[in-house]
């Protein structure tokens, strides 16, 4: 069984081949500069080096129809026909109150992401553009809609709701959201395999540290908490976000400045966190080299940063009660052992303890690592992410009719015995170079 996965954004498409019987990702890639002239499109095939061809498109239906169109193509050989594809996954990032899981799409949910659009400017629109677009180029599949929000539906009235005007809420649906829900799901499976657990008799605090990033309380197995809110701006000090700040702020310079609410929203968004605090960087590795070199700016950004994790894996472990444990995933969370140990110092008192040299040996993105010491009353896990087999998995269930809210539905992901074969392979040329890299990887209990 061949899905097809789109991530459709305002100038971007980006796609995933997957062979679910196989187990097996057969392609990978992105049409970029869709509708701003100069556009192309990048891809990567098992097996062979990333390619970069010119196409004009000048709308998302064009952008898919390349996509489509370099699939078959006799020279790339990734399908023999699209016959061959079963099911079009997309990713949607906001579905409001409406969803608490994946749907097939129809009339009815591409008008209800229509009516929320205002909640997600940045995101529905081009999300909605893709979904009729590849509707329109495969009308004989089932397209699905997988919704970053849904996994949050699960928090109490007491955490989303803000302490604002009543109608508000009751008028434009000002709440908390939160966002990367695919992203906590598999991770929170996953966490709970690693400890033997029953997944809805956990309780986690995750991190998924990335360009955006957020953090996730999860309570007996269900999200309780998250730093996002109405939108990805709140919370977490990000690559261009600001992050939580006194609100006033924004009123004040957009006064002394005579900013508009739209300039200040791009403001927040998109020249604000570690991007403001340097001046120059987003990248947490830039960041680091230039701490190194004696940049006072980049050690400020990482000070920050760190702090602010700190203080929400404080306050998440508190209203959960007991935590059985952190979990870091994202480019960041998986990759950046500094960011990690700055976040958990001084934490030993809430039972974590950290391993300093487990820590500094795990970095890849191909195996699920512990970095607690093995006495650590919370354990520290390093699970890299997997939003695709998500979406792969819901795809897969609701063609099948087997589909529901992961309270009611198991993923394959959580067999103690499941394997991604490419990350095995992977990790196993990893661990050629570097022996001892073996030695941090976590595996499930034996049944």
């Amino acid at each position: 069984m061949i899905i097809l996965s789109i991530n459709s954004g305002s100038s971007s498409v980006k796609f995933l081949v997957f062979d679910y019987n196989e187990g097996l990702t057969l392609a990978t890639g992105i049409v970029e500069r869709v509708t701003v002239g100069n556009s192309f499109i990048k891809y990567s095939v098992k097996g062979c080096e990333p390619t970069q061809v010119s196409h004009n498109c000048p709308d998302h239906k064009e952008a898919i129809q390349l996509i489509l169109n370099t699939l078959v193509d006799r020279n790339v050989r990734v399908l023999d026909s699209l016959n061959q594809i079963s099911a079009v996954g997309h990713r949607a990032v906001h579905g409001g109150e409406r969803f608490t899981k994946s749907v097939i799409i129809d009339n009815d949910v591409i008008n209800t992401m229509k009516d929320i659009s205002d909640l997600a400017p940045l995101h529905n629109p081009p999300n909605i553009l893709g979904m009729e677009a590849a509707m329109a180029v495969l009308p004989q599949v089932p397209h699905i809609a997988i919704f970053d929000t849904a996994w949050h539906q699960t928090m109490p009235q007491h955490v989303y709701m803000y302490a604002l005007p009543r109608e508000w809420y009751e008028k434009y649906h000002v709440r908390r959201y939160g966002f990367h829900g695919t992203s906590f799901l598999y991770v929170a499976k996953r966490a709970a395999t690693l400890l033997g657990k029953d997944p809805f008799k956990c309780n986690l605090v995750c991190l998924h540290i990335g360009n955006g990033a957020s953090i996730n309380a999860i309570k007996n197995g269900c999200s309780y908490d998250t730093s996002m809110g109405l939108t990805p701006l709140e919370g977490l000090i990000m690559g261009t976000r600001s992050g939580d700040h006194d609100p006033a702020i924004d009123l004040y310079m957009m006064g002394k400045e005579n900013i508009t609410p739209k300039a200040m929203n791009d403001l927040l968004n998109k020249k604000a966190g570690v991007l403001g605090i340097t001046g120059k960087y987003t990248d947490r590795r830039d960041v680091q080299i230039a701490a190194e070199s004696g940049d006072e700016k980049a050690r400020l950004a990482i000070d920050m940063e760190s702090y602010r994790l700190k203080k929400y894996i404080g306050a998440y472990m508190a209203a959960l009660g007991n935590t059985d444990a952190v979990v870091f995933t994202a480019g960041v969370g998986e990759m950046s052992d500094l960011i990690r140990a700055r976040s958990l110092e001084g934490l030993e008192s809430l039972g974590i303890k950290l391993d300093p040299e487990r820590n500094k040996l795990a970095k890849t993105r191909s195996a699920e690592t512990m970095i607690s010491t093995p006495d650590s009353k919370v354990k520290v896990f390093v699970i890299p992410t997997d939003e695709e087999r998500v979406f792969i998995e819901d795809v897969v269930a609701l063609k099948s009719g087997s589909y529901n809210e992961h309270t009611k539905f198991r993923y394959a992901f959580q067999d103690p015995e499941y394997i991604n074969k490419q990350r095995e392979t992977e990790f196993k040329r990893e661990c050629d170079r570097n022996p001892k890299l073996a030695a941090v990887q976590v595996k499930p209990p034996k049944r």
